[in-house]
């Protein structure tokens, strides 16, 4: 058994479900959270997130809540910041976890000792300090460091990405393009309608847009009764969505050169809207800048007074050596995207991302983690022998067939069903063997 417990560094969604894990199997642990209550970005309060006025979940709260701890039928189908935000601080309440973290507190350092445990260095109001720890659990978040990458020229006017917007009002009376056509540069776009003088939206490549509801149900709550080949289903939802919203291109965007589901898909049901109404602009990749003049790839041109970066974030574990991290060319090469191949008391949750996967899912990574660690703690060695073989060999493919785009933000991302049935089956021995054995 530990001598020390376990530190984790996180109180956002995945920091508060691995401390409910932890809590609920008896492992104990000290949180650090770098902001002054639990919610991570999702609380627009906290000075380190990257929230916006506007924001909504993009996935509806029945596919995306954990399931021991539902929604209020109160709360909208796609919930709001505030409504998120009001959720976790419930669920941090209602499971008794606030007791274990450390708030305000910067973790600035996390290193491997010569005994195997584990020294983290942290900073607070009453200055640095640092401890000895039995493990690291990382949940920092994903989506905290901005991907700006630098344009190709001087811009004269206003540039910034979109982890500072909060609210549209910064667009008003002004000649704005917003470069990406993510989920966030979509809602963002659509929020500049209303304020600025015009809105351009420079898109690199193709996407696949999905309506939030269908038939008045939101779309990701449709179908799934029966499992379909991956071939079939992209097939099938394709048309569907082709269907319904029509091609990209019929709204001036590229039509995207890859299968449904290959990339992350836009979840909004405004931006084509806005677009087939004139209020946005589409426009191709950024040529070349020049004062305020900004040169598009088919040779277009047009000015602008504010440039908008909504170009994804980095992964970014800011306190640990990349090294220590088993870092690949993207993000850290580990099994399951959680288990460290060489340290048995190194974890990083919630570098995950999948459609449809939900907090729930992440949930299942952190039950997972603390069931290899109640096997740690009990020294069941013929368990802990079978799992640390698969954990050091890490070839488990989760991909469940999917030709996904070889981009860095695509590192870390699985197919939902392959994903969960690799987590289920692994809780599931684990579970038996652990009853068994106790």
């Amino acid at each position: 058994m530990a001598t020390c417990p376990y530190a984790l560094i996180g109180a956002g969604p995945m920091g508060l479900a691995t401390a409910r894990q932890l809590s609920k199997h008896d492992i104990p642990f000290e949180g650090f959270e770098l902001h002054a209550s639990v919610g991570g970005l999702w609380d627009i309060k906290n000075p380190h997130s990257t929230m916006y006025e506007s924001a909504h979940l993009i996935s509806s709260k029945r596919m995306t809540e954990f399931s021991e701890f539902p929604m209020a039928d109160t709360v909208p189908m796609y919930p709001s910041h505030r409504d998120v935000c009001q959720y976790f601080n419930d669920y941090a309440d209602t499971f008794g976890l606030r007791k274990h973290y450390r708030f305000s507190t910067r973790v600035t350092d996390v290193r491997p000792l010569d005994n195997g445990n584990w020294q983290v260095s942290w900073q607070d109001d009453e200055g640095e300090h640092s401890g000895e720890y039995a493990g690291v659990l990382i949940a920092n978040g994903n989506l905290h460091t901005p991907n700006q990458p630098a344009l190709p020229g001087q811009f004269d006017g206003e540039l910034m990405h979109a982890n500072a917007y909060r609210h549209a009002r910064i667009f008003e009376g002004k000649r704005v393009l917003i470069v990406g056509c993510g989920n966030s540069a979509c809602d963002i776009a659509v929020d500049a309608v209303h304020y600025a003088d015009s809105v351009d939206l420079s898109v690199r490549r193709g996407y696949y847009f999905l309506p939030k509801f269908v038939l008045g149900r939101p779309i990701d709550t449709l179908g799934g009764a029966v499992k379909l080949p991956r071939k079939l289903k992209q097939l099938i939802d394709g048309f569907i969505i082709k269907c319904l919203v029509g091609k990209p291109s019929d709204y001036g965007l590229p039509d995207p050169d890859y299968k449904l589901y290959e990339s992350h898909p836009v979840i909004n049901s405004l931006a084509l809207h806005h677009m087939g109404h004139g209020d946005i602009q589409p426009r191709g990749d950024i040529q070349s800048v020049d004062g305020k003049t900004v040169t598009f790839s088919d040779g277009s041109q047009a000015d602008y007074d504010l440039i908008l970066q909504a170009t994804g974030y980095k992964l970014d574990f800011p306190f640990i050596d990349k090294q220590t991290l088993n870092w690949g060319e993207h993000a850290p090469d580990l099994y399951l995207n959680i288990f460290h191949p060489h340290h048995d008391n190194l974890f990083v949750m919630g570098m995950i991302e999948a459609t449809g996967l939900g907090w729930q899912g992440r949930a299942d990574q952190a039950e997972l983690v603390a069931l290899y660690l109640k096997a740690q703690q009990q020294n069941n060695q013929s368990l802990l022998n079978w799992f640390n073989q698969q954990r050091q060999a890490n070839h488990l493919d989760t991909s469940g067939g999917m030709d996904y785009l070889p981009l860095a933000r695509m590192a870390y991302y699985v197919q939902k069903d392959a994903y969960l049935e690799a987590l289920h089956s692994r809780i599931s021995h684990l579970k038996q063997e652990l009853q068994h054995a106790g």
